[in-house]
């Protein structure tokens, strides 16, 4: 349904560094770049495997309350997406852990970036 998302971050520099961090983690990493002097303004980069899926970016305000999950291919991935986010600033907002109430298989941790958007990993495959 979606071809790709984004979120307008407060501070570039910092995020940047963070998605770098907790997205490679999950195979992700930066796959564009945009530049001031390319777009006349607008700074960001897009991350994914092999396509921009998830932007981030300068903006005059900052996204807020936004719930962002990300694919993790395995259960040790979303530890491991969990303890490196709340080592680089992010809030908890669930530890790693099964929820069931979604299906039996759904093991999901999810974070707090530096604006207040809920950052989640999943994993759907049983263990």
């Amino acid at each position: 349904m979606l071809d790709h998302t984004g979120i307008t971050v407060s501070d570039y520099a910092h995020s940047r560094a963070f998605y770098e961090r907790i997205l490679g983690v999950l195979d992700y990493g930066i796959v564009m770049d945009v530049t001031k002097e390319q777009s006349g303004g607008y700074e960001g980069c897009g991350f994914g495997d092999k396509k921009p899926d998830f932007w981030i970016g300068t903006g005059d305000t900052p996204s807020t309350g936004v719930h962002i999950a990300f694919v993790a291919a395995s259960r040790a991935a979303v530890d491991e997406f969990h303890a490196i986010a709340l080592q680089h600033g992010a809030r908890d907002n669930g530890a790693p852990g099964l929820r069931p109430h979604y299906h039996p298989n759904y093991y999901g941790a999810f974070v707090i970036d530096f604006d207040g958007n809920n950052i989640e990993a999943v994993c759907h495959r049983p263990e």
